[in-house]
């Protein structure tokens, strides 16, 4: 049966709440100063601004986030037997706490809701370290080492995981229907993948209010709003096996 591959960006959960970062009204164009908070080596080299940082985690609109009709309409095709991988530039997991088990999902920049230590590499949940935040704790250590802590996401200088990254190439390549959705496809290397899929013969379809610069390439574009255009395109694929997307 035919494998949908799936790439999503921030766009996909701004009904959930999340705003994203590059379109119109997103947070880097409203402050510029915040893409400090979030490079590694800013907040490896201040402590003031790893202060700040965790101030933003902890009021993030992350943990007030539900997935939306477009998470779950991904999790939806899933389970109507349509294979389905996702390979998501967000790090909210509400692909996951949609019903799309975390197998099936690839985390290119990693994930908010874990904490990792930058000298010993030792993983925790982010909720424990914001528990240490509230009480007082303006730059939490690691408790193993000492170490200083980050969210367990892909920082602004840092590079991605190259195993996560072959794997995504892998799936870029193998699927039949690849779609971007919510993705300006600006970001490299993670807008190749679009190229990869197009270039090995898959489908692409491209959903985003913004043009990208992959929409020469794409058999379908789709501008309308997220949350009912995903859906709609999913259960058009689920009704024709996956194989006829686009018409």
């Amino acid at each position: 049966m035919t494998l949908v591959a799936i790439l999503s960006g921030a766009g996909i959960s701004t009904d959930s709440g999340i705003p994203d970062y590059r379109g119109p009204n997103g947070l880097w164009r409203r402050d510029p100063e915040a893409e400090k908070l979030v490079t590694y080596d800013f907040y490896m080299a201040d402590p003031e601004i790893r202060r700040r940082s965790w101030q933003m985690r902890r009021t993030s609109a992350t943990w007030r986030a539900e997935p939306n009709a477009a998470h779950r309409a991904v999790a939806d095709l899933e389970r109507s037997g349509v294979p389905v991988r996702v390979i998501t530039q967000n790090v909210d997991g509400l692909h996951q706490l949609a019903g799309l088990s975390a197998r099936k999902v690839l985390e290119l920049h990693g994930t908010a809701r874990q904490v990792v230590c930058t000298r010993c590499h030792a993983r925790s949940p982010m909720a424990a370290a914001l528990t240490r935040v509230e009480a007082g704790e303006a730059d939490p250590a690691c408790t193993v080492c000492g170490g200083i802590l980050k969210s367990a996401t892909v920082m602004f200088g840092e590079r991605l995981d190259p195993v996560v990254l072959g794997e995504a190439m892998s799936i870029a390549k193998a699927c039949e229907v690849f779609i971007a959705v919510g993705t300006t496809l600006q970001v490299q290397p993670a807008a190749s993948l679009a190229g990869i899929a197009a270039e090995h013969g898959a489908r692409l379809i491209v959903v985003n209010a913004e043009p990208t610069p992959y929409d020469e390439l794409a058999q379908e574009t789709i501008r309308e709003p997220i949350g009912t255009a995903l859906p709609s395109l999913l259960a058009r694929l689920s009704a024709e096996g996956g194989t006829r997307a686009g018409g």
